[in-house]
């Protein structure tokens, strides 16, 4: 049974430019930001403990997004998808949370080149999504697996907010 509730401030959704691009990656940004605050600070073992038959545990989402942010902005090549839901024993929270947030400033560099959103992401020798699909897909799996933190979170200790 988790502690008792600790609230986080809960904040609000992003202000963005008006065009297009900003409000994506706009939007993308919050929920990197959210994601990686809610894996940060969990205490072990919990943090890499299922809660839920599918084996699913917090850390291991955010070991997935890393692996996902490669792939779609980095061109890096995953073959087990499935092996990216769980972090290595000997990768600590702040390893984890680290990886995320350095692939996050790789993936944002990457995309600060990018100024037409129908045109594919740079990657070269490999077929490649426009930009525009791969910040939409990159919201909805973000937004998706912050969704499951939220409640894995809570599970653990308590944590709620964003």
């Amino acid at each position: 049974m988790p502690a008792a509730s600790r609230r986080r401030r809960d904040t609000p959704p992003p202000r963005t430019g008006g065009s297009e691009i900003e409000v994506l990656r706009g939007f993308l940004d919050y929920l990197r930001a959210s994601i990686a605050a809610k894996v940060d600070g969990a205490p072990e073992p919990q943090v890499r403990t299922p809660a839920v038959p599918s084996g699913t545990n917090l850390l291991g989402l955010l070991n997935h997004l890393t692996f996902v942010e490669r792939a779609t902005f980095l061109g890096e090549e995953v073959t087990g998808w499935q092996a990216t839901f769980h972090a290595a024993p000997a990768d600590s929270v702040a390893d984890v949370v680290g990886r995320y947030r350095e692939t996050v400033e790789r993936a944002n560099d990457v995309l600060d080149g990018c100024t037409d959103l129908g045109a594919p992401l740079p990657r070269p020798g490999r077929p490649a999504p426009s930009v525009r699909w791969a910040l939409t897909h990159l919201i909805e799996e973000t937004g998706r697996h912050a969704g499951h933190a939220d409640i894995l979170r809570e599970l653990i200790d308590g944590t709620t907010g964003r």
